[in-house]
């Protein structure tokens, strides 16, 4: 690819408004931490929307300290450097994601990307997805930590690694789809492949929404691409992700193969399946 390519694409990736859609419940000891590193990535248009559900740890009161600052001698009609949700309740990580989402198309942003509060989703990956999304067309890139290249955090117990493999490929195997990471919480999604979704018909609350907004993807037909992660395990605080939890999104990935059984794949479009290679800056 020509110099005068690179540099077309490096300009309408510094260029796109992007949206990092951000749920929070106890995440006070994260969130600044979290707001310096993305507002470091060197990307002009990124903003941040934190989703709180009310959390007790007062996440939210801090979210809106952190607008205030990060948001000072913005002009009225500039857009918003750091958002916030405030939410009665914790409504569940899927509706948290639907609401922030919709937020963002409203705001005007060309891509939204969700990922944790935790670090367990390392920001650095956030140029490269958007880097990808703009060279490849793609409609979505998923980090995934189950391509070549991809792995979990040396911390894990052997029976949480053997959980986590299982789920995700108990989750393919019934939806009968390609993607490697079916449980990825860490995408990057264009404009108008939320919109093509239509994100007021999702039902799927908790993680499980995580594995619909991937059935939905692939299903579509929508063009995908995986890059390989290193998955972290989260700096501070505990994992909401519990034994009963992840049996919950078991049984319920049976519900999405049957609302969904008479889906089919527009003929037009065909998904690009393709992996990034790894790079060694981003597994240090």
């Amino acid at each position: 690819m020509d110099d005068f390519r690179w540099e077309q694409m490096f300009e309408a990736a510094a260029q796109a408004r992007i949206t990092v859609v951000v749920p929070t419940y106890n995440e006070a000891a994260n969130l600044a931490a979290l707001a310096e590193a993305l507002f470091n990535l060197g990307l002009p248009t990124l903003q941040l929307l934190v989703v709180d559900d009310d959390s007790p740890d007062g996440t939210g009161r801090l979210a809106d300290e952190l607008a205030q600052r990060y948001n000072q001698g913005l002009t009225p009609d500039a857009r918003l450097r750091l958002a916030v949700i405030h939410r009665k309740g914790k409504g569940g990580l899927g509706t948290a994601y639907v609401a922030g989402m919709t937020q963002a198309l409203a705001d005007g942003a060309d891509f939204v990307a969700q990922m944790d509060a935790d670090f367990s989703h390392s920001p650095r990956y956030l140029t490269q997805m958007l880097g990808v999304a703009v060279a490849t067309g793609a409609d979505v890139v998923i980090g995934s930590r189950y391509v070549p290249g991809g792995s979990l955090d040396e911390r894990w117990e052997p029976g949480r690694r053997l959980l986590s493999w299982w789920a995700n490929l108990y989750s393919r195997a019934i939806l009968g789809l390609r993607i490697r990471d079916m449980t990825a919480g860490f995408k990057l999604w264009r404009r108008s492949a939320l919109q093509s979704i239509g994100l007021s018909t999702i039902r799927s609350n908790g993680y499980t929404f995580q594995v619909e907004m991937a059935y939905l993807a692939e299903k579509l037909g929508f063009r995908i691409v995986e890059i390989p992660i290193h998955f972290e395990d989260r700096r501070i605080g505990q994992s909401k992700m519990d034994v009963p939890v992840k049996l919950e999104s078991a049984w319920r990935t049976w519900q999405i193969r049957w609302r969904y059984r008479h889906l089919r794949r527009p003929s037009q479009r065909q998904p690009l399946l393709d992996v990034a290679p790894a790079r060694a800056d981003e597994r240090a």
